[in-house]
C-alpha cells in the first residue's frame, strides 16, 4: 500500500461550520411602517441610496 491509502483511517469528525441554532431559515421578515422609528427609516433610506449607487456602477 502507498502512503496515501492510509489517510482515510484518520478520525474524521464532520462538524458543521455554523451551529444549527444560529442558522436562519432564509425567510425575510416583513417591515411594518406603523412600528418604525426614526432609526428604521434612516436605515431604509441608506439602503435605498446604497442600492442606487450599486446600480449606477453596472
Amino acid at each position: 500500500m502507498g502512503r496515501d491509502q492510509h489517510r482515510d483511517k484518520r478520525n474524521k469528525s464532520n462538524l458543521p461550520q455554523t451551529p444549527k441554532n444560529q442558522k436562519s431559515d432564509g425567510i425575510d421578515v416583513e417591515f411594518a411602517e406603523e412600528f418604525a422609528d426614526s432609526e428604521d427609516k434612516e436605515a431604509q433610506m441608506r439602503s435605498k441610496r446604497a442600492d442606487q449607487r450599486q446600480s449606477n456602477k453596472k
